[in-house]
C-alpha cells in the first residue's frame, strides 16, 4: 500500500501563487470518485485492458480528483490503483497516466530526480524545469523533493553539475527572486541593464556572477523592463548577448530563463513544436510539458502555439503521434478553441 501514500502524500496546494492559471484540465462537475473507481477497476480487469475508459476518466479529472479516485479504488479493490495501472499499461500511455497520478510539484520533483540520478546527467531536462518554474513552484518542488527522496534538492543539483552552470542552477533553487512590485523603479531598471551590459558585451570575458545575481534575484516584470532598457546600451538584445558571451549548458540555461521571462508560454509552445516535429518525435519532452502544465497554463501554451506556428497543438498531435498516446494527449489538451 506504500504507493498511494508515497505519491499522493499530502494534497499539494498551490502555495502563495498569485499568478493566474490557464489550465486545460479543470475539476469535473458531478464528480463521483466511487463511480470513477468502479469504471477504472472494470477497465483494468477487461481482457486486454480498456485503455479508452482509463484515458476518458483520468484526463478529465484534476490531480485532487484523481487522488480521491485512487483512495476509492483502494477501498473497493483492496489494492493500490497506481500499481494496478502500472501493471495494466505500457509505453508512452503508461508514462502519461502515472505522471497524472502525481501533483504538478511531485511530477516536477521526480523529473528532476530522474535527470540527475544514475550515470550522466540529463542537463536539458534539468535546465527546462529549473529555469522555467516560478519562485512559488520551485519552493513547492524543494519541499516535495525532500518528502519523496529524503534529499535536499540543492545538494543533489550541486553534486551533479559544476562551474558557473551549477552556480546558476543553485541560485535559482535558493528562490531569492523578488516578488513583483506595483512600483516601477526606473533607476534600478537602468542600473541592472547597464550592469548586464558592462558584465558581458562591454568587457573582455564575461562577469557571469553579475548575470546570475540579476537573473535569479529580480522579479519577472522588472527583468522584462531591464531587457528592454538593455537594448539602449547594447547593439545586441539579451538573447543575442548570451549567445555571444557564454557557451554550453550555461548558455542554454540563460536562454531558457530569458525566454521564460519574456513569454513563458511561448517557450513551452516552441519546445512542444520542436519535440513533435523532430525526427522520431521526442515523446519524453512532449509528455513532460503536457503533463506538467495541464493544470497550470497549457491553455495559454496552446494559444501561443497556434499564433506562432499557424496550426493548433491538437492538429500537430494528430499528425505526429498515434494510438493511445495520441488519445491521452488530446484528452489533456482538450478541444480546440
Amino acid at each position: 500500500m506504500a504507493m498511494v501514500s508515497e505519491f499522493l502524500g499530502q494534497l499539494a496546494l498551490n502555495v502563495g501563487s498569485c499568478e493566474p492559471t490557464f489550465p486545460t484540465v479543470v475539476p469535473a462537475k458531478d464528480f463521483d470518485p466511487d463511480r470513477d473507481a468502479a469504471r477504472i477497476e472494470t477497465a483494468i480487469k477487461t481482457k486486454g485492458t480498456d485503455e479508452q475508459t482509463i484515458i476518458d476518466v483520468l484526463t478529465k479529472r484534476t490531480y485532487s480528483q484523481r487522488r480521491d479516485i485512487a483512495f476509492a479504488y483502494e477501498r473497493r479493490a483492496k489494492k493500490d490503483m497506481i500499481s494496478a495501472l502500472k501493471a495494466a499499461l505500457s509505453g508512452s500511455l503508461e508514462s502519461v497516466i502515472l505522471g497524472l497520478m502525481k501533483s504538478t510539484s511531485q511530477y516536477d520533483a521526480s523529473v528532476i530526480r530522474g535527470s540527475i540520478k544514475g550515470a550522466g546527467t540529463d542537463e536539458e531536462t534539468l535546465i527546462e524545469v529549473l529555469c522555467s518554474r516560478s519562485n512559488d513552484e520551485l519552493m513547492e518542488i524543494k519541499k516535495v523533493y525532500k518528502e519523496l527522496f529524503k534529499k535536499e534538492l540543492d545538494k543533489d543539483v550541486a553534486g551533479d553539475t559544476s562551474g558557473n552552470f551549477a552556480k546558476l542552477l543553485l541560485a535559482l533553487v535558493q528562490t531569492k527572486r523578488a516578488e513583483p512590485s506595483s512600483l516601477v523603479d526606473y533607476e534600478k531598471i537602468d542600473l541592472d541593464a547597464r550592469a548586464l551590459f558592462e558584465a558581458g558585451v562591454n568587457t573582455k570575458g564575461t562577469d557571469v556572477p553579475t548575470w546570475i545575481t540579476i537573473m535569479s534575484e529580480r522579479s519577472v516584470p522588472h527583468l522584462q523592463k531591464v531587457f528592454q532598457r538593455y537594448k539602449s546600451y547594447s547593439p545586441y538584445d539579451m538573447q543575442e548577448s548570451i549567445m555571444k558571451e557564454v557557451k554550453g549548458d550555461l548558455q542554454k540555461s540563460f536562454l531558457v530563463l530569458v525566454k521564460c521571462f519574456e513569454n513563458k508560454q511561448l517557450y513551452f509552445a516552441s519546445r512542444l513544436n520542436e519535440a513533435m516535429k523532430s525526427k522520431g518525435a521526442k515523446e519524453k519532452i512532449v509528455t513532460r510539458i503536457i503533463v506538467s502544465r495541464c493544470e497550470v497554463d497549457l491553455k495559454k501554451v496552446c494559444s501561443e502555439y497556434k499564433a506562432t506556428f499557424g496550426e493548433s497543438v491538437q492538429k500537430t498531435i494528430m499528425e505526429h503521434t498515434k494510438g493511445d498516446y495520441q488519445k491521452v494527449l488530446l484528452g489533456l489538451v482538450g478541444p480546440e478553441h
